[in-house]
């Protein structure tokens, strides 16, 4: 079997309500399917049904142990090899969505998003560049309150709760402290998205430079 050459890999982190799937959209368009794959961390969460509820009920998804950080792993070294990965997408225990089986190509250009890719060190070895996005905190949380209310079927208090106990203190312990690490750090404080689709322009051109005299 033919070794293929290894992908240039892009890690991208940021903390919750950073925009950080709009990013993705728009930065993904750029390229064609062959071109490039993504791989995130969310679609390894370990089901909640097997971890251990709070006093209040509450399971807490934004800790480094949440995650099947062996399978992640796995799944990333035979893109590395040159196959094609399967996994089932994860819904966030929402029964209004049917989880999808997610077929992942390998490609030249490898994204490996998700809060603690900078924090495991095996992945965090593995990234060619790395991509910080950040908001300030009220506007994070009225982003992160809007999509838990109808992508995941949150309630306000459940959402404000976990932003206090869970998201915050995860984002500052497991993932700010890499945030100077980075090659380039956006700051997305505003709604409109002219300013994320400059900045994907400018990275996917010279992210494409790169890699073809790579």
């Amino acid at each position: 079997m033919k070794k293929t050459n290894p992908p240039f890999v892009i890690g991208i982190a940021g903390s919750s309500g950073s925009g950080k799937t709009f990013f993705l959209k728009r930065f993904l368009d750029h390229f064609a399917p062959h071109e490039v794959a993504l791989i995130s961390q969310d679609d390894y969460y370990i089901p909640a049904n097997t971890k251990t509820q709070e006093e209040n009920k509450r399971y807490n998804f934004d800790l480094p142990t949440a995650i099947d950080q062996s399978a992640f792993q796995r799944d990333i070294n035979l893109l590395f090899d040159g196959q094609t990965i399967y996994r089932e997408e994860y819904t966030f225990n929402n029964p209004a969505r049917k989880p999808k089986i997610l077929e992942t190509k390998p490609a030249p250009i490898l994204i490996v998003e998700g809060l603690f890719i900078f924090y495991y060190t095996a992945v965090n070895a593995l990234l060619n560049h790395r991509i910080f996005l950040h908001a300030e905190e009220e506007i994070a949380l009225q982003r992160r309150l809007k999509r838990d209310f109808i992508e995941r079927g949150y309630n306000e208090d459940d959402v404000r709760y976990k932003w206090v106990n869970h998201v915050m203190p995860a984002y500052r312990q497991y993932l700010l402290p890499f945030r100077d690490q980075c090659d380039r750090i956006i700051i997305n404080n505003t709604d409109d998205p002219a300013p994320i689709i400059t900045i994907t322009n400018e990275i996917s051109a010279e992210l494409r430079a790169l890699v073809s005299t790579s």
